[in-house]
C-alpha cells in the first residue's frame, strides 16, 4: 500500500509536528513494514502567518530516511501543474483556476491531485494543529493514549471511498465565555445558532463550550472496542472534517473535489454535501485538536495532568473567534442553497435578525469591532450564492477531467 500523507499548512511549528508524526509511524510499525510506503505531500502558504520556506523544508535526514519521499507544493509549483493541464488541453484556464488557484480548499485539491499523479493508493490528510493522541477523563483523572492514526485508516480504506477518524480536545474555535448583562447566554446562543448548520448546532456546542470547559473528550468505549461504523447522512450531508480524513485514490473519480467560496472556508463541509453515493467509514482513531495552539508542548512529550478552558480574555483568542464567525458567515449561504434551497431566503433573513441583535452585544462585551462586518458579509455572500453554486458545479466537472488525466499520466 502506497500511502500519501497530505498537509496543508502555514504555521512555523510544522517541522515539530512532522517529527512527532514520523516517530509515531515508526513506533506503530509502518516504517519497517515492507508492504507499506509512506510519502509526504506538503502544500504550504507563506502568507498565512508570514512564514518562510525554511519553516517547512530541511527535514532531519534521519527522519526523511523513514519516508519514500517528500514533495513540497508552494504557489509556483502548483501553478506549474495547473498550466500543464491547460497546455495538454485537459482544462481551460478558468477550470484550472477553480481547482488549483488561491484558497485553502484549492491547496487540498493540489495535494490530492499530486498524490494521484505519484501513484499513491490512498491519501491521508492531517492538519497542522492536530496531534496523534487521545485525551479522555474519568473520575476527574485525565488519561492520554497514543493513536495509530495512519494504521487505523489503512485497515479500512480498502472497503470505502473515504475513511474519517475522530477528534478530541479543543475542536471548536468558540472560547469559553463568561456572560454578563451585556452579552447574555441567550444572545450568544442565538448568534452561534445563526452560524450553525444541521449537524453543528448551538445545543451541541453549548454542551461542550459551557458544560465541559470547551473540551471534547475521547470516548473510552471507542478506545477500548475500536468500532468501525458507516457515517450516516444527515441533512443532505455525511459529516467529515478536512483532517484525519483518508481518500481511496483507486476510487478518486467517484469523490468530489474540495471547494469553498472565495475568501471563505468550509471546504470539508461542501465535500460532505457530495457524499450521498459514497461509502464513508468512521474509523477508531483520534487526533487531539489544539485549536488555540495552547498545548504545543504535547509535541515534545509533555502530557498535562489537566486541561484548562480557553477563556475569551485575550486579543488573539477573541480575534480567532471573530475570524471563524466571518468564515462561517461566508459559507453558510451556499451551504443552505445546496441543502435547503426552499428555506434559503427565510434562513438568510433569520441570520440578519440574529446579527442585528447580537453584534452590538459582542462589540461591547469583547471590546472589538471585528464582528461589525458580519452583516455586510452575509449580504454579499447571500447575493452571490447562486454564482458560487455554479462555480462549485464547474469545479466538480473540471476535477473529474483532471484526475482521469493524472492517473493516465503519472509524474516522472
Amino acid at each position: 500500500m502506497k500511502l500519501g500523507i497530505g498537509f496543508v499548512t502555514g504555521r512555523r511549528g510544522f517541522r515539530n509536528l512532522l517529527r512527532t508524526y514520523i516517530n509515531n509511524w515508526n513506533e506503530h510499525g509502518l516504517v519497517t513494514d515492507r508492504s507499506t510506503e509512506l510519502r509526504l505531500f506538503v502544500a504550504y502558504d507563506l502568507a498565512y502567518f508570514n512564514t518562510s520556506v525554511r519553516d517547512y523544508k530541511g527535514l532531519d535526514p534521519a527522519l526523511a530516511a523513514h519516508l519514500q519521499g517528500v514533495d513540497y507544493y508552494g504557489r509556483t509549483r502548483i501553478r506549474e501543474e495547473s498550466r500543464l493541464l491547460v497546455r495538454e488541453g485537459v482544462l481551460d484556464a478558468r477550470e484550472a483556476e477553480l481547482l488549483f488557484g488561491e484558497g485553502y480548499g484549492r491547496k487540498r485539491n493540489a495535494v490530492v491531485y499530486a498524490a494521484v499523479r505519484n501513484r499513491m493508493d490512498a491519501l491521508l490528510f492531517i492538519d497542522d494543529d492536530e496531534y496523534p493522541m487521545a485525551v479522555s477523563e474519568e473520575d476527574g483523572l485525565v488519561s492520554w493514549t497514543g493513536q495509530g492514526v495512519a494504521s487505523a485508516h489503512l485497515e479500512s480504506i480498502g472497503r470505502a471511498d473515504l475513511t474519517h477518524g475522530r477528534h478530541c480536545g479543543y475542536i471548536s474555535p468558540i472560547p469559553f465565555v463568561r456572560f454578563d448583562g451585556t452579552l447574555t447566554e441567550e444572545l450568544f446562543g442565538e448568534f452561534v445558532e445563526a452560524l450553525s448548520n444541521d449537524i453543528i448546532s448551538w445545543e451541541k456546542i453549548r454542551r461542550t463550550v459551557l458544560g465541559n470547559r470547551g473540551i471534547t473528550w475521547a470516548d473510552r468505549g471507542v478506545l477500548r472496542d475500536r468500532p468501525v461504523v458507516e457515517v450516516p447522512e444527515e441533512g443532505g450531508m455525511k459529516f467529515i472534517s478536512g483532517a484525519n480524513l483518508c481518500f481511496n485514490l483507486a476510487r478518486i473519480e467517484r469523490i468530489a473535489p474540495f471547494y469553498n467560496p472565495p475568501g471563505a472556508r468550509g471546504e470539508d463541509t461542501f465535500l460532505a454535501t457530495c457524499l450521498s453515493d459514497n461509502t464513508v467509514l468512521r474509523v477508531p482513531c483520534y487526533t487531539f485538536h489544539d485549536g488555540f495552539l495552547t498545548y504545543q508542548n504535547l509535541l515534545h512529550g509533555v502530557l498535562p495532568r489537566e486541561l484548562q478552558p480557553v477563556l475569551a480574555d485575550s486579543r488573539p483568542t477573541i480575534s480567532r473567534f471573530a475570524r471563524a464567525a466571518v468564515g462561517w458567515t461566508r459559507y453558510k449561504p451556499l451551504l443552505t442553497y445546496i441543502t435547503r434551497r426552499g428555506d434559503f431566503e427565510a434562513t438568510v433573513e433569520s441570520m440578519r435578525a440574529a446579527f442585528r441583535r447580537a453584534v452590538p452585544a459582542l462589540r461591547a462585551h469583547f471590546g472589538t469591532t471585528e464582528f461589525d462586518r458580519i452583516g455586510a458579509e452575509l449580504d454579499a455572500y447571500a447575493k452571490n450564492a447562486p454564482r458560487h453554486f455554479e462555480s462549485f458545479e464547474r469545479t466538480k466537472t473540471a476535477w473529474r477531467k483532471a484526475v482521469v488525466w493524472a492517473r493516465a499520466n503519472p509524474a516522472t
